[in-house]
């Protein structure tokens, strides 16, 4: 069998590549915290501070005053026409008197932007940083539902709130779609000039339930 010039240089090249690649990457340190907690108080102060600092809107309430401070909420803002993801609890709307629509992966994400705002549950909640985390659920809907819509009303469940973020990210299943929402929309041009809304809810409404 007669060997080619070319075979003959990429040869060399792939035995000039296996003796002389690179070395084995070194192991990553993981000795970040893990496993903290607090007080359900502290842990509840801790991520109020950080939602406010944000410039979120916060309500807290007990599981059966759900749906009368869910209502409360959208009619501060306006909301006279929202959407909900499929799965979400429909005890939450029996305050509301608007109109509600189930979303639907048919709809098209710009028709979206006719709602006056959205209902969300959450997945789960870091206190440290005032972030928000949703997985994709059946009772928190696409990425698209919680991005489009100017208001966001998201509820969250004491129980789901974590210190840091270690704590949260081991809470969640990696291969869900994960949404983190730290605050309404925001982000400043050259001059600093805050603007909210550019790639997301411009309002952000956090019902926080201490009991459920």
């Amino acid at each position: 069998m007669t060997t080619t010039a070319r075979e003959t240089v990429l040869g060399r090249i792939r035995d000039a590549l296996a003796l002389s690649g690179p070395e084995p990457a070194p192991a990553v340190p993981r000795a970040y915290r893990t496993g903290r907690s607090l007080p359900d108080r502290e842990r509840l102060d801790l991520l109020v501070d950080r939602l406010v600092d944000y410039r979120a809107t916060v309500r807290t309430c007990t599981a059966d005053r759900t749906a009368e401070v869910i209502a409360e909420a959208l009619h501060a803002h306006g909301a006279r026409r929202i959407g909900v993801p499929a799965g979400l609890d429909e005890a939450w709307l029996a305050r509301y008197d608007g109109e509600v629509r189930r979303d639907d992966a048919d709809v098209p994400a710009p028709r979206l932007a006719a709602l006056d705002g959205v209902v969300t549950a959450s997945a789960v909640t870091c206190a440290e940083t005032g972030t928000i985390f949703l997985d994709g659920s059946p009772d928190q809907g696409r990425r698209a539902l919680s991005l489009v819509p100017d208001l966001h009303v998201c509820v969250v469940d004491l129980s789901s709130v974590v210190v840091g973020v270690p704590e949260a990210v081991a809470r969640l299943v990696p291969e869900r779609p994960t949404t983190l929402i730290s605050g309404p929309s925001a982000t400043s041009d050259i001059e600093l000039e805050r603007v909210e809304g550019v790639h997301g809810p411009r309002t952000l409404d956090v019902v926080i339930r201490t009991d459920a």
